[in-house]
């Protein structure tokens, strides 16, 4: 006689649980805590997965090479890098057909501060600093990559790029107000 089978207890935990079960098998992911958008209670996290794969800023955040601060200055440089993009744009199909003429939109308040923000920080990291951050969050390279493009393909000076690359996000987060300059007191030497 064959045997009955054995249910498993009741886990409620398990009713709910959103998270992806297969992945592609070229993924990249990272685990984050974000709030729950089905949540009864403000403020209820759930975990949920960030694809890191062509993002390396995402993955230098996920394995622990820069801190949060960082991490959201970079994504503050990207967004004002976004938004003052004046580029070849889409046919817009909503818009009235009128003698084949593109009138451009004007530049608004908004898109002034931040391009006047962009040029601040390109100012404040100067040359040595803007390219490699502009390699990084903009164009999506890694720091192998960065020196590839700068024919300078040794581990030393990936770990340049490294450390440079952390210093610039550290003088964005001081210009975008998410750090403050943190003043180490100077000892008085007496003879």
């Amino acid at each position: 006689m064959p045997r009955a089978k054995r249910r498993k207890p009741y886990d409620p935990a398990g009713a709910h649980d959103r998270r992806a079960q297969d992945l592609p098998f070229n993924a990249e992911v990272a685990t984050v805590d974000v709030d729950d958008p089905l949540a009864l209670e403000p403020g209820e996290k759930i975990v949920a997965f960030r694809s890191i794969r062509n993002d390396p800023l995402g993955r230098l955040h996920a394995h622990r090479q820069i801190d949060d601060t960082q991490y959201r200055s970079g994504r503050a440089f990207q967004n004002d890098w976004q938004k003052a993009e004046r580029g070849p744009r889409a046919v817009d199909t909503t818009r009235e057909f009128v003698d084949r003429g593109l009138r451009r939109k004007p530049i608004t308040e908004g898109r002034r501060q931040t391009t006047l923000r962009l040029n601040r920080a390109e100012h404040e990291l100067g040359a040595d600093g803007s390219a490699p951050l502009h390699d990084v969050l903009i164009l999506g390279m890694t720091m192998e990559q960065v020196g590839q493009r700068r024919r300078l393909c040794t581990q030393r000076w990936q770990d340049y790029f490294a450390r440079r690359l952390k210093e610039c996000l550290d003088r964005l987060a001081l210009m975008y107000g998410l750090a403050t300059a943190s003043r180490v007191p100077v000892k008085d030497h007496q003879r």
